[in-house]
């Protein structure tokens, strides 16, 4: 038996490694499918909970309460002071520029995220975007108990925040393709898809409950939960079935002799494969049927969810619902 190439060692992750040592057998096509559907699920879940934390805290950092004629203790305790500069007369429009400062890093972000995902290790660029996203939402809510009320600050984490969360859809999407053909993609991704949901669900929960022990944690606890997801990401998954010696074909007893044989030809076949597998540039992905059109509706799609995604809890945390206003946490249970 030939040994396994130090290039494919070194691309093989080590929660794979070990598992291989545990069970001493062959590892199945479809039990790598699905390693690959599982980590990238809760991979881009853990990101869109991240994503989902500030429009939670947007109501605690601007109360308005002033503005709304809630004089009562009760209506203030609900709501709380605020936090400046978010709670001064132009709050609301500061809190409005970081979303636009966020998301503007974020679109010019995926379009570079596309082309270094096509050039490095899938699985390194997603460790690093998981742990950058969750270092800067951490810092983020660290302004709480640091006292910090600098504008400036707030909007320079935002913004790098947003060029760490580029790096998800990119890699997590590229990750899946490599796994599942184009005839088994749609059910599979229609399902797979829920992760922006669960995602958005499980961040406004998070960080609802989490405000009434102060806004900071609101943010810092998910930051904490997509680093730990992102070191599982680091140890666990798979970028492509070449990565870890896998092919859908020799799921039988002779895997292993195949996979040898495999290796022995490799040099002959590469230099045909290198040639085809070119990165695709900006121009020419334009040119390939179906991405315009796609990316006009992608585009008003996002325009309306992003909306609601950022500003629902905000509006309805200062919009009277049966004669009362919610308080943070219901208004986020509610979004």
């Amino acid at each position: 038996m030939g040994s396994v190439p130090a290039e494919r060692k070194f691309k093989t992750p080590l929660g794979i490694q070990l598992f291989k040592c545990l069970k001493k057998s062959h590892i199945s096509y479809q039990t790598y499918q699905a390693i690959v559907l599982i980590v990238t699920f809760l991979a881009y879940a853990a990101y869109h909970a991240t994503r989902k934390t500030t429009s939670i805290v947007k109501s605690a950092l601007d109360p308005k309460s002033s503005d709304l004629g809630m004089k009562s203790p009760r209506l203030r305790w609900a709501l709380g002071n605020g936090w400046f500069p978010f709670n001064s007369k132009d709050g609301t429009e500061l809190l409005g520029e970081l979303d636009v400062a966020f998301l503007f890093v974020y679109a010019l972000g995926m379009y570079f995220s596309g082309h270094v995902g096509d050039r490095m290790n899938l699985r390194i660029f997603l460790t690093t975007g998981m742990v950058g996203t969750g270092l800067f939402t951490g810092l983020f809510g660290f302004g709480y108990w640091a006292n910090i009320h600098n504008f400036y600050y707030y909007l320079t984490v935002q913004m790098l925040a947003g060029l760490f969360q580029s790096t998800g859809w990119p890699s997590v999407v590229a990750v899946v393709g490599n796994w599942f053909g184009k005839k088994k993609r749609g059910l599979i991704m229609g399902i797979w898809n829920a992760h922006t949901s669960i995602g958005n669900i499980t961040g406004s929960l998070i960080a609802s409950v989490l405000l009434k022990f102060g806004w900071g944690w609101s943010l810092v606890i998910p930051g904490i939960s997509i680093t730990f997801t992102g070191l599982l990401v680091f140890l666990l998954l798979p970028v492509d079935p070449e990565s870890v010696g896998a092919s859908e074909d020799e799921d039988n007893i002779h895997s292993l002799e195949k996979e040898e044989m495999k290796v022995t030809l490799q040099p002959l076949l590469r230099s045909d494969e290198v040639e085809n597998e070119s990165a695709v540039g900006f121009v020419e992905a334009w040119k390939i049927p179906g991405v315009a059109p796609f990316a006009l509706c992608l585009f008003f799609a996002k325009l309306v969810a992003y909306t609601f995604l950022y500003w629902l809890p905000f509006y309805i945390s200062h919009t009277a619902i049966d004669g009362r206003y919610l308080s943070n946490e219901e208004s986020g249970n509610l979004s």
